[in-house]
């Protein structure tokens, strides 16, 4: 006599629900650092920015006896033939726009550039004298980052 056994085939309607489930959670982890972690590197290049500002800075100064660019020369000549805003290399990662530079607080596209401050944390501290320049800009994840030439 031949007895044959029947045998199951697929998945439980458990099992597939618990896959569905586990892969929700993986995606739902993506999605959420994602986000963060986009925001933290485009704060990396910003702060990466204000780095070759001063590092162009430090090159002026050498070029020109010491002396450092004013803010109306910081957004005229400095700019374009120092930084090469006209190339493209000087541009918010967020928004794809050159940056400017203002006297005021650091906002959207704008880098704080002051003449006489030096950095004091994420705040400026002025009477450095002539030739110091701070450099701050605004992050999105959170605060502000400064760098000077001192």
């Amino acid at each position: 006599m031949n007895v044959q056994k029947q045998t199951k085939q697929g998945f439980t309607i458990i099992e597939v629900v618990l896959v569905l489930a586990i892969a929700g959670l993986i995606f739902l982890m993506v999605f959420i650092a994602l986000p963060a972690l986009q925001r933290s590197q485009r704060d990396t290049q910003r702060r990466d920015d204000v780095a070759r500002v001063i590092s162009q800075i430090n090159s002026y100064q050498t070029n020109n006896n010491g002396r450092v660019p004013s803010l109306s020369q910081a957004r005229g000549d400095f700019r374009r033939d120092y930084l090469k805003v006209d190339e493209g290399e000087f541009q918010d990662p967020q928004s794809g726009e050159n940056y400017n530079f203002s006297g005021n607080d650091p906002s959207g596209v704008n880098m704080q550039y002051v003449v006489g401050s030096k950095c004091n944390g994420e705040s400026l501290q002025s009477g450095a004298g002539s030739r110091s320049v701070a450099v701050r800009v605004q992050l999105e994840g959170s605060g502000v980052f400064c760098q000077d030439n001192q």
